[in-house]
């Protein structure tokens, strides 16, 4: 069942919800998963959930704010060349998935970056790739970078702030790693005219707002973290503030900060744990814990995060770590941030692997410009094991000092 689920979605000719939904009902109805379950289910991941949803409304009104379109500019009026190009892509790509999360970068940044190569006419393939690949490798930093540390931050017994200098090195390992792929890849670094009108983007007093309103709210995390403060009820907080004066403004309009909460998708999310939950009890989970690895050592790292990548490739990352997430003993924190490195860069090798390839995939092909198979999977190819390594090695070298 939750291989049918996952095939759907990644052949993606139907609503995720669609898929998900019905295959839930399916396993609770025979029995698989009971509606207790299903109850500690959606009450695990209600904080996850809301927070999510805060932060896709933050992204939406930052996308209104005209901040993802200044981001173009000025990596338009920046890139003299192909390889500045990149270079320029990836740093805004970074810095949106870190701060909006991975899938803000799939769906609001791509379409910037898609315009622009059509725009210079250049290659299109690095900085494209760079954009996909980056969604995942530079996901670890903050728990509210990615899904999937969501749903493993409370499991660590880490603050906001212990969460992020542990996986500091970490990121910075793996996202140097695509990008220096993505500047080798683009062999002729051709020059090309900046633009020069895009000097002349400037910021209203609402893009200020949206700007302080993201910057203290960063901060918040981390200040909340320390004093026991759930980051959901913060974001929740900071979303309607912010959508609030958007609305007030006339710069968003309900309805649309609503559907950018994306309620279906967190649905969809719902109706995949708990398919998944139905597997994890009926032999997946005492496979995944047969082959556990133990102990916090380099080589226990190292196997954990190689599993976990593993995993996430063969049934997606969202699955891969309510599995993995399950079955790892509390308080193993060095395991549960290697899996996590496992899960958001090992993705980067196949186009099923991660939530957020997918919805980059249907951004660049409905954009007709979609890098071919093959430059995708020799990307990832050479990419995705030495970040993973790298990465790992900067975590053990980290918890080293860190504990």
């Amino acid at each position: 069942m939750l291989a049918a689920v996952l095939g759907l979605v990644a052949w993606g000719r139907l609503p995720d919800l669609w898929v998900a939904g019905p295959a839930a009902v399916l396993v609770v109805v025979t029995g698989l998963v009971g509606i207790d379950e299903v109850g500690d289910t959606i009450d695990r991941l209600a904080p996850t959930l809301a927070f999510l949803a805060a932060v896709f409304v933050l992204a939406e009104v930052a996308r209104d704010a005209g901040l993802f379109t200044a981001a173009g500019a000025w990596m338009g009026a920046r890139a003299s060349s192909s390889r500045r190009l990149v270079l320029a892509v990836s740093a805004v790509a970074i810095v949106v998935t870190v701060l909006m999360s991975l899938d803000a970068t799939a769906v609001l940044f791509t379409p910037v970056v898609v315009q622009l190569v059509q725009a210079r006419r250049t290659r299109s393939d690095p900085p494209l790739l760079a954009t996909a690949q980056l969604a995942n490798a530079s996901s670890s930093l903050l728990p509210v970078s990615n899904l999937t540390n969501l749903l493993v931050f409370s499991a660590t017994g880490l603050t906001f702030g212990g969460f992020a200098v542990r996986m500091a090195l970490p990121t910075v390992a793996a996202a140097a790693v695509v990008v220096g792929t993505a500047v080798r890849s683009d062999g002729d670094d051709r020059p090309a005219r900046s633009d020069p009108a895009a000097e002349a983007v400037r910021f209203d007093a609402f893009a200020w707002f949206v700007m302080a309103a993201l910057a203290a709210l960063l901060v918040a995390f981390f200040v909340g973290s320390a004093l026991g403060v759930q980051p959901a009820w913060i974001a929740l907080v900071g979303a309607a503030v912010v959508g609030g004066v958007a609305v007030t403004k006339r710069r968003a309009r309900p309805t649309g900060l609503l559907t950018a909460a994306a309620p279906q998708f967190l649905l969809f999310v719902v109706a995949l744990a708990v398919v998944v939950d139905a597997a994890v009890g009926h032999g997946l989970g005492d496979a995944a814990r047969d082959v556990l690895p133990t102990g916090d050592g380099l080589l226990a790292l190292l196997a954990m995060t190689g599993l976990a990548a593993l995993l996430a490739n063969l049934v997606n990352n969202v699955p891969a770590t309510l599995v993995l997430s399950s079955v790892v003993p509390a308080g193993s924190t060095g395991l549960l941030l290697a899996m996590l490195l496992g899960v958001n860069v090992g993705p980067n090798l196949t186009y099923t692997g991660s939530l957020a390839t997918l919805l980059w995939r249907r951004v660049v092909r409905a954009a007709g410009i979609e890098p071919s198979r093959r430059a995708f999977f020799r990307f990832g190819a050479v990419a995705t094991p030495v970040a993973l390594v790298l990465a790992t090695v900067m975590l053990w070298l980290t918890l080293r000092v860190t504990g």
